[in-house]
């Protein structure tokens, strides 16, 4: 290990050069060349934001960071949008059609890391991007700017508006901007997201519902007086094993997981308080629902068992993602004629450094592919969904990370912060640019992906999991 170290030292002084990487500029793309000739300030600005690592809801410098370049760029920002502090909008244009990007900057617990490659986290620090969203916010903002400065030229028609959107990670933001009703006037949402491998396509996700299970019992002497006390961890213990029974009657696709967030203070001390936090999962919302129902039968039964007092917080949920193929086939041929990624000689020996922790490495050269993802419903959730519900969306996944990297690892985080990232952020914006682009051209684009979305929606309602009146769970990360 460490010789490794030694041989990752002069390969991340590479890395971190500003000047290792710049990309020659497609000819004749005046969106290529805008965001081409900001490559550096957009680079440094996700530098920034990378070493922010701020939880969701508390992203107060990275959303400001991202407002404040916006709003240099000429955009009408709108700040604390949704009764969320951190949420923002960000506008350039007045005409019709108006065409939103979705822009992420949250960050994940437990992820700290220095840009190496072997685990070393920032001492003092417990978040790092784990899921990349400082690239995915600068990228999007990068596109907005670029469309910005065609509509200013009077090359394109319409509005670009940005949206900061704060809380992804189990925070559901855009859940709360959507019923705010901030993405009334889309005629189409464009997003990305960082990942190991290039894709876009069609394909869904799954809906999700997160809520925090507290119980509340009476603390004794485990030892002199156990029969005095009535113990809130044996009410979280019994809740999931009921869960785990739970599993194994419930509908294909479905995944139900959790984490104990307190357990009690001391082995000789009856726990007066536990916590399990716990996320349900399927691609139906409606199945998630009642399965939520059934999780909160285990709940109250483990209360009832341990004589404890039961206490929710449902934390919202999200859709799974609704897919449009007109939108996607767009973004998939503009990823496919715009990717040039290829590893220079450190890159790929941080690389191959990189890979040898990981589980599942995938050949180096895969950047350089792209993958028609198709029907496939991925295993994950994002409150994209909630978007896709409301406006004909679709999104594209960048490498950002060594290939077979899995997200919300250390190993991601430190790719965040190298060339390699840098390469990746650009091709995301120059795509959702090129993407946009194409729609503000050609209506028949926009008006063809909205019958589908009607199509698609036709005899649904779309209603938010959320309880009458709940606000955005600003405190989730507290």
């Amino acid at each position: 290990m460490k010789e490794q170290h030694r041989l990752s030292i002069p390969i991340l002084a590479g890395l971190l050069a500003l000047s290792a990487f710049a990309a020659a500029p497609t000819p004749g793309s005046e969106l290529t060349d805008s965001i081409q000739r900001r490559a550096e300030d957009y680079w440094r600005v996700a530098r920034v934001i990378w070493g922010y690592a701020e939880p969701g809801y508390q992203e107060v410098q990275s959303s400001a960071t991202l407002a404040g370049l916006l709003e240099s760029e000429g955009f009408q920002v709108e700040r604390g949008v949704a009764a969320i502090p951190t949420a923002f909008t960000a506008t350039f244009g007045s005409a019709k059609p108006v065409i939103g990007i979705l822009g992420e900057f949250d960050a994940l617990p437990g992820l700290s890391q220095m840009a190496v490659s072997e685990r070393q986290p920032v001492p003092g620090q417990s978040y790092g991007h784990g899921c990349g969203h400082h690239l995915f916010g600068v990228a999007s903002a990068a596109a907005a700017i670029a469309l910005a400065d065609e509509i200013r030229a009077g090359r394109l028609s319409g509005t670009v508006r940005f949206y900061g959107t704060p809380a992804e990670e189990g925070g559901s933001g855009k859940v709360y901007m959507v019923r705010a009703g901030l993405f009334e006037d889309c005629d189409a949402v464009l997003h990305w997201h960082p990942s190991s491998t290039n894709g876009a396509g069609p394909s869904s996700n799954l809906a999700r519902i997160a809520a925090k299970f507290r119980f509340h019992g009476v603390s004794a002497h485990a030892a002199g007086a156990p029969e005095q006390g009535r113990s809130a961890l044996d009410a979280v213990e019994l809740m999931n094993h009921a869960a785990q029974l739970l599993r194994e009657h419930t509908p294909d696709l479905t995944r139900i997981h959790h984490v104990i967030t307190k357990g009690g203070g001391a082995p000789n001390v009856v726990p007066d308080f536990s916590e399990v936090y716990y996320y349900v999962r399927h691609p139906d919302p409606a199945v998630v629902r009642s399965l939520y129902e059934r999780l909160v039968l285990c709940a109250r039964g483990a209360a009832l068992a341990t004589e404890t007092r039961l206490e929710i917080d449902y934390q919202g949920g999200i859709y799974n993602i609704l897919p449009n193929r007109t939108l996607a086939a767009l973004a998939l041929e503009r990823l496919r004629s715009l990717n040039d990624l290829r590893y220079d000689g450190q890159e790929r020996l941080f690389a191959e450094e990189i890979q040898r922790t990981l589980a599942q490495p995938l050949p180096l050269d895969t950047v350089s592919e792209v993958t028609d993802l198709g029907d496939a419903v991925r295993p994950g959730s994002t409150d994209v969904g909630d978007v896709s519900w409301v406006v004909p969306t679709t999104g594209i996944r960048v490498a950002t990370w060594v290939p077979g990297t899995p997200a919300h690892s250390w190993q991601a985080v430190a790719c965040g912060a190298t060339t390699i990232a840098r390469k990746g952020m650009l091709l995301a914006a120059k795509t959702l640019a090129a993407t946009a682009q194409e729609l503000y051209q050609n209506p028949g684009i926009l008006e063809k992906a909205r019958r589908e979305f009607e199509e698609r929606t036709e005899g649904t309602t779309y209603r938010p999991m959320l309880e009458e009146g709940q606000q955005p769970p600003l405190d989730y990360r507290k």
